[in-house]
C-alpha cells in the first residue's frame, strides 16, 4: 500500500504513514481481517511519540453479506454534504469492481456507523457474533493478561480458582491463538512462559483436565493403530479397534486417521458381524456403531468434497490473475489441505487438451508449491545428523558445519525433542534427538567463550 503524507493529530508534524480508507471483501479477502486486528491505519508520531489510530473515514464492503458501512471520526467535524462527497468516490470503486449481476440496492443504501467500535461490532455481529459474546471474550483476554502478569504461582493458582467459570475451551483457544502469534513474532522467552502458564491451566482447571483427558484417549487411538499397522492393518483389526473404542473421541480420532479403510467391504463385514450376533445386546451396539460411522463417513465425505471445490475455484481465481505471483498474493489466505491435488488434477486435464497457456502457468505454480514445500536448511541437517550411527559422527558432523551451530539451532532442536515427546511413542527418535542436543549445546557454549 502506497504511504500518504498526514500530520500527527496531537503535535501536527508532518509524516508519511500507510493510510487505508477503502476495505473491500471484494478486492481484499484480507479486508476484514485487516480491520479486526486493529492494525489498520494505526500510525506512531517520530516527534511527539504519539502512537493510536489515524482519524480518517472509513468504507467497508462485503458483497456476501450484502453490508456497505461508513465511518466518519466525529474529530473531524466534517458536514454530511463532505461526506457525501468524500465517500463518493470509494464507494464508485466498490461498485466498479463488482460485475453487473451483484450490483443489488445495498449498494445505494450505505449504513453510516457513528463510532469505531460499533463499526467492528456491526461486521462481527454479520458472522454471528453478538456484543455479549465480544464481553465475554474480552473478560477472557483481560484474564489472560492478568495471569501473565502475576509471576507469583501461589496467586495465579488463587486467580484461576476465583475466575475458573471464564475458563472454558473458547479461553484455552484464545491462549493457543496468543501463544501461535508470540511465536510467529520470534519472542521465544514469551511463547515459553505461555506455554508453562498454559500447563498450570490445564492442570489448575476441571475443563482443562477434561482435554487432557481427550488428549490421552486421541493419543491411545494413535498408539494403538501405530501398534496393529506393525503386524499389518486389516478390515478385521480395524473394526476389533472400534467395537473396543472406550469413547468418541477415540473413535472420531481413529475414523480421521484411516477413511480410507471404511469402504464398502469394511461395512459388509460389519454387516456380517452383525448378522451373525445372537446377544441383543451386542448386536444392538454394533448397529448403532454402524450407524454412527455411516454418518460420519457421510459428514466427512461432504466437507472433503466442498473443500476441494473451494480448492478449484481458488486455482482458478489464482490462474485467473496477470501473474501467478499476484494470484497467489491475493488469494493466498483461501489455500486448504486439497489446493497442492487441485493444481496437479488441471496440469493432468491441461495436457490432455493440449492448452499450453494454461500447462505454462500451472507449472509455474507447481514448482513454487514444490520450492515452498522444501525443508529448511536446518531441518534438513537435523534429517542429516539424526542419520549418524554415533555421537562421534554427530560431534564430526556438527565441526563441519559449525557456522549453523546457534542459538535459533539449540531452540529448533529443543523444540523438536519437546514434539516429539509430546507425540509419545517415539522413545528412539526422543533420545537420538536429546543427543543431538546435547552435543550442540556443548559446542555453542564453547564457541561463545572463545569468541
Amino acid at each position: 500500500m502506497p504511504r500518504t503524507q498526514i500530520s500527527c493529530p496531537r503535535c501536527h508534524t508532518p509524516m508519511t504513514a500507510e493510510i487505508q480508507q477503502l476495505f473491500d471483501m471484494n478486492t481484499d479477502p484480507e479486508a476484514k481481517q485487516k480491520l479486526l486486528s486493529g492494525s489498520a491505519n494505526v500510525i506512531q508520531c517520530p516527534t511527539c511519540g504519539y502512537q493510536g489510530l489515524y482519524p480518517t473515514p472509513i468504507v467497508y464492503h462485503d458483497p456476501e453479506k450484502e453490508m456497505l458501512l461508513t465511518y466518519f471520526p466525529p474529530e473531524l467535524g466534517v458536514s454530511i454534504n463532505e461526506q457525501e462527497k468524500m465517500v463518493g468516490p470509494l464507494i464508485k470503486r466498490v461498485v466498479d469492481d463488482l460485475p453487473m449481476e451483484k450490483r443489488k440496492a445495498y449498494l445505494f443504501q450505505a449504513q453510516n456507523m457513528l463510532t469505531y467500535q460499533t463499526m467492528l461490532e456491526k461486521i462481527l455481529e454479520a458472522d454471528g457474533i453478538t456484543k455479549d459474546m465480544l464481553d465475554a471474550q474480552q473478560k477472557k483476554i483481560q484474564l489472560i493478561q492478568r495471569l501473565i502478569s502475576t509471576p507469583n504461582a501461589d496467586s495465579r493458582k488463587e486467580i484461576i480458582k476465583q475466575e475458573e467459570a471464564l475458563i472454558d475451551e473458547t479461553f484455552f483457544g484464545l491462549f493457543s491463538r496468543l501463544m501461535e502469534a508470540t511465536m510467529a513474532q520470534g519472542d521465544k522467552q514469551s511463547a515459553q512462559q505461555l506455554a508453562l502458564l498454559q500447563q498450570e491451566l490445564l492442570q489448575e482447571t476441571k475443563i482443562g483436565q477434561e482435554i487432557q483427558e481427550k488428549m490421552k484417549s486421541s493419543q491411545k487411538a494413535m498408539e494403538d493403530l501405530q501398534n496393529a499397522a506393525k503386524n499389518g492393518l486389516t478390515r478385521e483389526i480395524l473394526l476389533d479397534l472400534l467395537i473396543k473404542s472406550p469413547d468418541e473421541i477415540y473413535t472420531n480420532t481413529l475414523v480421521g486417521m484411516i477413511r480410507s479403510g471404511l469402504d464398502y467391504e469394511f461395512f459388509q463385514t460389519l454387516t456380517q458381524k452383525i448378522d451373525a450376533e445372537t446377544n441383543a445386546d451386542k448386536k444392538n451396539k454394533l448397529t448403532s456403531l454402524r450407524d454412527f460411522l455411516l454418518e460420519i463417513t457421510k459428514e466427512m465425505d461432504a466437507q472433503i468434497t466442498e473443500e476441494k471445490k473451494k480448492a478449484r475455484e481458488t486455482l482458478q481465481k489464482i490462474l485467473s490473475e496477470q501473474n501467478i505471483e499476484a494470484g497467489l498474493q491475493k488469494y493466498g489466505n483461501e489455500l486448504n489441505e486439497f489446493f497442492v491435488e487441485a493444481v496437479q488434477e488441471s496440469l493432468q486435464e491441461a495436457r490432455k487438451s493440449a492448452d499450453l497457456d494454461r500447462i505454462s502457468k500451472l507449472g509455474q505454480l507447481n514448482t513454487m508449491i514444490e520450492e515452498a514445500n522444501k525443508p529448511p536448511e536446518e531441518i534438513k541437517f537435523v534429517e542429516e545428523l539424526l542419520q549418524a550411527s554415533d555421537p562421534e559422527k554427530v560431534k564430526n558432523l556438527l565441526n563441519e558445519n559449525s557456522e549453523v551451530v546457534n542459538d535459533e539451532f539449540v531452540q529448533l532442536l529443543t523444540s523438536l525433542v519437546s514434539q516429539t515427546e509430546q507425540q509419545g511413542n517415539q522413545e528412539q527418535l526422543t533420545a537420538k534427538l536429546k543427543e543431538i542436543q546435547k552435543i550442540a549445546t556443548k559446542m555453542l557454549m564453547v564457541k561463545n567463550l572463545n569468541s
